[in-house]
């Protein structure tokens, strides 16, 4: 069948600064791509990166408005790109993890009375919400609430063994607890609580969608072993508004994560030209939909370099410590993500490289990438100059759970002999060392789960794919490689930044076109075609190299026991 006339498949990923859209053929072929960048589109709503930051109580929260606003902009894009809404048989997508939207009493009514020749915003933002707001995955106001989710089985580590997670400042269930305290009366005045995936799910459903599988498993409430929501941890989270009541706010959770969740609204059938049997498949969250932009093998590993920076893997093994974080797989059933995030990503980056010289070429990163390809790894030009090691914080950080700052050591070749730089350095030894940093912590938290590809190598991933913008980064590329190794080299999706809506039109693929038990794998293995999908971008495991970061690796996490010592809690 030709891209002229067969069904497509339309992919989004409602991410932090961006919506982004992708459609696709069920070769898998990318037709049309459009976004609506926040900052740039809708600066009208007054925020910064996507974001409003409330300092003085840690909040990162953003207006549900300007979501509801960015889908008629970017589907808006699409037709004035000619895009045929009358193919696209599917839809599915992507949502930033952990943020909640709260709906009015009203608010699945008005999802399914909306009149097609008004816009989204105009007729849902004041009346479908008991809040405007949704709180952001760079949150940090839930300490106290992170500390009771902790402590309410017994420690960390089982609340880790149940949920796949220890508690998160920007998980929901601590959210949830939070917000409820604060705002009790919007808090009863809820009919519904949706993540932000379902929350999408539900603006093209017409009504409200269930959770899905992967991405119920970021909220601190679900019984990954039990596939049911934890009571303990819904009381907790509910207080004295109860059980009961939180698990009508939130509702039932879909094990499949394919298939139809319904038709289309006709909300978007009339105004754009969809066909009223158009499915909508489940949305899921960020990090899962990452994994599904290509089919991974095992050992396998993908780097996303976006605002956060997240270290993916697909594995069977169900293997929960408090260190990372175990989700469902969002098609496969048996199969589990693991998964270690970071607030400090690629707006840590970007502070180090504003303190270097202007860049005089087009690339904003070229003064950055020369200075960190030609500094020596550890910044050591002689075995017996100091290793620099550092941590680059200029937001709170998950893990480890600490402060926003800088803190610079360093150390001997083998590790030993830690302490603080008292002289500091420069602004040049800063871009390489912050890369470096990044990719330790990675390695640091994933060595346990990885082993030897074969006998002559030592444990380490296979493959590396890189993706999210940092993955045009090539001093990134290399330093990845030198670090995390990856015995068959590290490569690039080539859709870079938008492997999550990529993955979403993937996942709406296989939900709508598959057979009775073919699995996510089977069908998008046998369509994708990796020579059109990748490229190599650097070769990975050089042992020489690949050792030298070895031998300060425990030094590495020596560094962060030592700040973490400095955090009020452990003093």
């Amino acid at each position: 069948m030709s891209t002229q006339d067969g069904p497509l498949y339309l992919g989004f990923d409602l991410s932090t600064q961006q919506l982004k859209a992708i459609v696709i053929t069920s070769e898998l072929k990318v037709l049309y791509e459009a976004k609506a960048d926040f900052d740039a589109d809708l600066s009208k709503y007054g925020i910064k990166k996507g974001v409003f930051i409330n300092d003085a109580e840690r909040e990162v929260y953003a207006p549900v408005a300007m979501w509801l606003e960015a889908v008629d902009l970017v589907l808006q894009r699409l037709k004035e790109k000619n895009c045929p809404f009358q193919r696209i048989k599917g839809i599915s997508g992507a949502g930033q993890q952990h943020g909640s939207v709260y709906w009015s009493m009203t608010g699945e009514e008005n999802l399914g009375s909306l009149n097609p020749e008004g816009t989204l915003v105009d007729q849902l933002a004041k009346k479908a919400f008991a809040h405007p707001f949704s709180p952001n995955w760079q949150d940090a106001s839930t300490q106290k609430e992170c500390d009771a989710f902790d402590a309410e089985l017994g420690s960390p580590e089982k609340l880790a063994q149940v949920t796949g997670s220890k508690a998160h400042h920007r998980f929901t269930g601590p959210q949830i607890m939070r917000f409820h305290k604060k705002y009790p009366d919007v808090y009863l005045a809820t009919s519904r609580i949706t993540l932000v995936s379902s929350f999408l799910a539900s603006v093209f459903l017409g009504k409200i969608a269930t959770f899905d599988i992967s991405d119920v498993c970021g909220m601190n409430l679900w019984d990954i072993n039990a596939g049911a929501w934890s009571e303990p941890l819904l009381s907790l989270a509910a207080g004295e508004d109860g059980l009961e009541s939180l698990k009508k706010k939130l509702g039932s959770v879909r094990e499949d994560g394919g298939g139809s969740m319904g038709s289309i609204s006709s909300y978007f059938v009339s105004r754009y030209g969809f066909p009223s049997d158009c499915g909508i498949a489940p949305f899921t969250g960020d990090n899962p939909s990452t994994i599904l932009a290509l089919p991974l093998r095992p050992l396998d590993a993908i780097v996303s370099l976006g605002t956060s920076t997240t270290f993916l893997m697909s594995t069977p093994k169900y293997l929960p410590d408090p260190s990372y974080h175990f989700f469902n797989h969002p098609t496969t059933a048996g199969l589990y993500m693991f998964m270690l995030c970071y607030k400090n990503g690629g707006l840590a980056r970007e502070k180090i490289r504003d303190t270097l010289p202007a860049s005089n070429s087009s690339d904003p990163w070229s003064v950055f990438n020369e200075t960190a390809l030609s500094t020596s790894p550890l910044g050591q030009t002689s075995p017996s100059d100091p290793a620099k090691i550092g941590l680059y914080f200029p937001l709170p950080e998950i893990v480890p759970n600490v402060r926003a700052g800088m803190w610079r050591y360093n150390c001997d070749s083998d590790g030993t002999n830690l302490r603080e730089s008292k002289e500091g350095w420069s602004a040049e030894a800063d871009a390489r060392t912050i890369i470096e940093s990044q990719i330790l912590s990675l390695r640091l938290r994933s060595h346990n789960l990885v082993h030897s590809p074969s006998p002559e190598f030592p444990p380490q991933p296979g493959r590396i794919y890189l993706v999210g913008g940092g993955s045009l980064n090539p001093a990134i590329a290399r330093i990845v490689g030198d670090v995390l190794g990856g015995v068959e080299g590290v490569y690039k999706l080539d859709v870079g930044g938008n492997a999550c809506a990529l993955g979403g039109a993937y996942k709406a693929v296989w939900a709508m076109e598959r057979k009775e038990g073919e699995s996510f794998e089977e069908l998008i293995g046998g369509r994708w075609r990796e020579s059109e999908a990748v490229v190599k971008v650097d070769d990975g495991y050089r042992a020489e190299t690949w050792e030298r970061y070895g031998k300060v690796l425990k030094t590495f996490e020596e560094m962060e026991h030592e700040v973490l010592k400095g955090e009020e809690r452990n003093k």
